[in-house]
């Protein structure tokens, strides 16, 4: 094996990540067309409502009963970065905060100190079906940001850089890719100190190209997760779809691909490297602080839940729109 691969590993669900991810988790669904509340235009029959996670004719419905996504549920203690490549995202939340993304629009929430909020997937169209492919990437906090004020902010597709490369674009949701900058995080986030070099990079490489990703200044966690194409030599070990690659920041690495082109997400970061106490939602540094999260989600609901519905979506007829907790509405 090549010196620049340190393991190759057989991606599951969710997607194994290192310090200072948590998980992420690939979503590939190919929806049918949608009936007019923005549901599957099909049965609903032989599957197991509010936890369906069983690829059933193509698509999942999550936790949703009529509309397939996720009802309103809190988080603490982390972030999520939320990248939808196809389809639509509605999000609302228990700060007044709410949007619609989608399209390559990039969500980056700070759950800090708690919130609640829901992510529905709502099917617009009626006359051809819906496609949706979504990553959700949890970023952990340090132990001075775990309690951060929580905090919303949306990447619009058409403010994230795309480098083009002979053979290759890359997509730069946060870090730097050799001197193109991606967009600032959230305030509070470990990636938001660029000497952590935390980078979120979606890649596509042409049918039989080449790319070579630079090295890092330091030792880094760096892992390279292949989801769509036929094989890739990787510093010539030969590697093949739905595999993570660890590779060794401190050197370059060539990627070329073999057959069709192929698409490939980057996760990399200067570890936290604190202790991690994990129950569900809520991520602390110890079982103690998890009690008292939780304590503290009974007690205030991390604000209440301002929607109507815990499945909340936003009317069929809207755009790509994001309104902020102080009121600020941007519409695209």
């Amino acid at each position: 094996m090549s010196t620049s691969i340190l393991k190759i590993f057989k991606l599951g669900f969710p997607w194994q990540t290192k310090d200072p991810f948590l998980f992420c988790v690939y979503h590939l669904d190919f929806f049918p067309k949608g009936n007019s509340e923005l549901g599957p235009n099909a049965s609903l029959e032989g599957r197991n409502l509010g936890n369906d996670f069983t690829i059933k004719d193509g698509w999942r419905m999550y936790h949703g009963q009529t509309i397939p996504g996720f009802p309103v549920h809190p988080h603490c203690g982390f972030e999520t970065v939320t990248m939808v490549n196809k389809g639509f995202c509605d999000h609302s939340d228990s700060l007044g905060a709410a949007g619609r993304f989608g399209e390559g629009d990039v969500q980056w929430m700070t759950a800090g100190s708690g919130v609640q909020h829901s992510e529905m997937f709502p099917l617009l169209n009626t006359d051809k079906e819906n496609t949706m492919e979504l990553f959700q990437i949890w970023l952990n906090l340090p132990k001075t940001g775990k309690f951060a004020d929580p905090h919303f902010k949306m990447i619009w597709h058409e403010d994230i850089p795309i480098i083009e490369k002979e053979d290759a674009a890359i997509k730069i949701v946060t870090g730097d890719f050799e001197n193109e900058k991606g967009p600032d995080p959230a305030p509070d986030s470990w990636a938001f100190d660029k000497t952590n070099e935390v980078a979120i990079w979606n890649i596509k490489i042409t049918s039989n190209g080449t790319l070579t990703l630079p090295k890092a200044s330091q030792p880094l966690n760096r892992t390279l997760y292949f989801y769509e194409g036929d094989s890739a030599l990787i510093d010539n070990q030969e590697v093949f779809p739905d595999h993570g690659i660890e590779l060794n920041s401190e050197s370059e690495v060539s990627i070329h691909v073999k057959g069709k082109s192929a698409k490939f997400l980057l996760l990399q970061g200067r570890p936290i490297d604190e202790p991690v106490a994990k129950y569900g939602p809520f991520v602390m540094n110890t079982d103690d602080e998890i009690q008292k999260v939780m304590q503290t989600y009974r007690l205030t609901q991390f604000g209440g839940w301002p929607w109507p519905y815990p499945d909340n979506v936003h009317p069929s007829e809207k755009g790509r729109f994001a309104k902020y907790p102080d009121g600020t509405v941007v519409e695209k």
